[in-house]
């Protein structure tokens, strides 16, 4: 800031001391100019020594409550970001293992002399059918598949 004029303007009042001095020091009562107001400037500066912090483009102070609600809302931002970019991550490996699935199928189908065998009872699985086929809820077979490799762990002596 350029503006030389003191940041506080005396004010004429009825009642107390205008100006206090004490030594060299001399404390004006008065108010203002300046309103108020929480800056939202990034650059924030902070001075340990004088226990002080301002926005370095409008170099106005920054009360600690305020600094700390910057960073935090800066912070919180970042996060949801990554959350969102996690998600995002999770659903195309989601999406490309289907893909990949996909692709090897279509290489076991266009193969002359073979065709693609069932991992469970190893029947072997033509074009015709894929039309055939039903599904099944994954959650299901998850579950399923868990107690049938149980049942077989128990089996074994």
């Amino acid at each position: 800031m350029t503006d030389k004029t003191p940041p506080v303007v005396e004010q004429e009042y009825l009642a107390g001391l205008k100006v206090v001095d004490i030594g060299d020091l001399r404390i004006a009562r008065g108010m203002s100019r300046r309103p108020v107001s929480a800056c939202n400037h990034r650059p924030l500066v902070y001075d340990q020594r004088e226990r002080r912090i301002w926005c370095k483009d409008c170099e106005t102070d920054i009360e600690g409550f305020d600094a700390f609600l910057l960073i935090t809302e800066q912070f919180d931002q970042a996060a949801k970001k990554i959350e969102r970019q996690l998600a995002e991550v999770k659903e195309a490996r989601e999406h490309n293992i289907i893909r990949i699935a996909a692709k090897q199928m279509d290489q076991h189908f266009r193969r002359k002399n073979m065709v693609p065998a069932c991992p469970h009872c190893h029947q072997g699985i033509f074009p015709e059918d894929v039309p055939k086929m039903g599904t099944i809820n994954r959650e299901w077979e998850t579950v399923r598949r868990a107690r049938g490799a149980g049942a077989k762990k128990e089996s074994k002596p």
